[in-house]
C-alpha cells in the first residue's frame, strides 16, 4: 500500500466512532429490518477497515521493537 492509501489513526477512530454509533442504534431493536440490514453491511465494512488498521499497527510496533533490540512478545491474559 502506498503512503497516501494508508489508513490513518484519525480514520480509525472516525471508524470505530461509526461502528459504536452502529451498534447503539442496532441494540435499540427499533429499526426496520432494511434500515438493520444496512447497518449490518455498513458495521462489517467499518471492522474490516477497522482490523487492517490494528493490523498495520502491530506490523509498525513489530518493526519498531525489532529495531530497538527487540522484547518478548507474550500475550495478554487475565492477572488472576
Amino acid at each position: 500500500m502506498s503512503r497516501s492509501t494508508k489508513p490513518k489513526i484519525s480514520d480509525f477512530e472516525k471508524s470505530l466512532k461509526e461502528l459504536e454509533t452502529i451498534v447503539e442504534r442496532m441494540e435499540k431493536g427499533e429499526q426496520t429490518l432494511e434500515a438493520s440490514l444496512k447497518d449490518f453491511e455498513r458495521g462489517n465494512t467499518l471492522a474490516a477497515a477497522c482490523r487492517v488498521s490494528l493490523e498495520e499497527a502491530e506490523q509498525r510496533i513489530e518493526k519498531l521493537v525489532e529495531r530497538s533490540g527487540g522484547l518478548e512478545r507474550e500475550p495478554l491474559g487475565n492477572d488472576d
